[in-house]
């Protein structure tokens, strides 16, 4: 439908970084990952007492994973542009939003 409005055929190879310049529509893929960036950093600032922030700073009796190809942890991501101790980083709004377009870029390279 987008290529349509835009009388752009398959033929034509116009990659979709283009086509979303031309219409000024976003990726998805972006909006996730930016709003995931930002709900971890909104999780880890909570200080009412919930489970969230808990679940996060907890480490289980065996650290190990499953052998062979372990699956991702939804924080492992987080922790290749934060670093380790990136419950410590989102506390800091400034520094945690400066990450934000690193993480975003990096969360979308990956797929």
């Amino acid at each position: 439908m987008e290529r349509a409005m835009l009388r752009v055929s398959l033929r034509d190879q116009i990659r979709n970084v283009q086509i979303r310049r031309r219409t000024r529509v976003t990726d998805i893929a972006q909006q996730v990952a930016k709003l995931k960036w930002q709900w971890a950093g909104h999780i880890v600032r909570r200080k009412d007492g919930r489970w969230g922030p808990k679940v996060l700073e907890w480490q289980p009796r065996t650290s190990k994973r499953s052998v062979g190809r372990p699956q991702t942890r939804w924080t492992d991501d987080i922790k290749r542009v934060a670093g380790s101790r990136w419950i410590q980083a989102a506390q800091n709004r400034g520094i945690w939003n400066s990450l934000q377009k690193t993480y975003v870029q990096l969360w979308t390279s990956i797929g």
